[in-house]
């Protein structure tokens, strides 16, 4: 091949690879911008600035809302009266029996007293004989008949004989076993039959119509509670039903070995559905705030120790520290940072930043009771 023919050649190799190096990248770079290469981090990027998120808003709302303090107490009678026997003897008659309710002074058994029967009627002729004497003794001694110091005599004798009657008839009522408060009979210790002691416990007696708690509170919460709070009860036998109660009074020193003062609650029982024994579940109000800004307490975020909620203000979500007071059941009372205008995000409010897009759906409030 000749010089001139080989640079020919040469060239024109040059310029086909060269042309099929061009065409190749025009297709890689057409293929690539089909399918998306190079474009999709930026598409996504304005997708989700674009797209709001799904968010359930609430609006504030204002009510009665009270602080609280829990405890639990065994509920006992403030009256529980012990009978016990104030004569000795059998027991001949038993007139009530456990669940009973019985009057103050109604008679519960009766003794054999046959013997304290004669002896009072004994006594009572004495007297008597005696009175009659001394009011002959008067008469004569008006008459100058008989001298004072035989009227002072006779009276000194009738006094005696009235106070040896009034012992008689005291020992024979002992023989009837009576009620010392009214109430409900709780225990019957003794049968027909039996031979008790002056001193012997026969029935208890138990008033049930008001009962009464003691309540431990620990001494650093002692200024919040004062007598009259009211607290609400439950117990196991009927956990559906709220009773309630009231502090009648709170004692003045603290139990070394616990660090509570204790408080004292006193409950109606007219209708003798709650029982001494039971165990109660106590919830005491003891500070209330009426017209509080109330919000639910899912709303709100904990952010570098920092309340936060995040309202929606022109489709985006603004954070608000706010300033929190009272928690009860749910909801949480505002103090500040916000006017109870602001449409609050109860769902979706996880993740959030100030100024995120977001769509927003209303939620009922749910109420407050107090």
């Amino acid at each position: 091949m000749s010089l001139p023919t080989l640079h020919h050649y040469l060239a024109t190799n040059m310029n086909l690879k060269n042309t099929v190096f061009a065409v190749t990248a025009l297709l890689l770079n057409s293929a690539l911008t089909a399918c998306g290469v190079g474009e999709a981090s930026t598409s996504n990027d304005e997708l989700s600035v674009a797209t709001p998120l799904q968010v359930k808003v609430v609006l504030p709302h204002r009510a009665e809302i009270f602080a609280t303090y829990h405890t639990t107490s065994t509920i006992a009678s403030d009256v529980d009266a012990p009978v016990t026997a104030r004569a000795s003897g059998e027991i001949i008659d038993i007139l009530v029996e456990e669940g009973d309710r019985v009057e103050r002074g109604q008679i519960l058994a009766r003794l054999d007293g046959d013997r304290l029967r004669l002896e009072l009627n004994q006594a009572k002729a004495n007297l008597e004989k005696t009175t009659r004497e001394y009011e002959r003794f008067v008469n004569l001694h008006k008459r100058g008949l008989v001298s004072s110091t035989a009227i002072d005599g006779m009276k000194y004798d009738m006094d005696s004989l009235r106070a040896t009657f009034e012992l008689k008839q005291l020992s024979y009522n002992y023989t009837f076993i009576r009620a010392p408060v009214s109430g409900v009979v709780t225990a019957r210790d003794v049968k027909v039959g039996q031979h008790i002691s002056d001193g012997d416990t026969t029935f208890k007696v138990t008033d049930t119509s008001k009962l009464v708690a003691y309540l431990r509170i620990p001494q650093s919460d002692m200024s919040k509670f004062s007598a009259g709070h009211v607290a609400k009860i439950q117990v196991d036998a009927m956990p559906e039903e709220v009773f309630s109660a009231a502090i009648s009074r709170i004692s003045p020193t603290i139990d070394t070995r616990n660090g509570t003062f204790r408080a004292t609650a006193y409950i109606d029982n007219d209708d003798g559905r709650l029982v001494p024994g039971m165990f109660g579940r106590f919830e005491i109000a003891y500070e209330s705030h009426t017209n509080a800004l109330i919000i639910p307490a899912a709303a709100i975020l904990e952010e570098d120790s920092v309340s936060v909620v995040y309202v929606v203000d022109n489709g985006a979500a603004e954070r608000r520290p706010i300033e929190t007071g009272i928690q009860r059941d749910g909801n949480v009372e505002v103090l500040s940072g916000l006017d109870g205008t602001e449409h609050i995000i109860v769902t979706g409010q996880n993740g959030l930043r100030d100024g995120s897009r977001v769509l927003a759906n209303a939620q009922s409030p749910g109420p407050v009771i107090g």
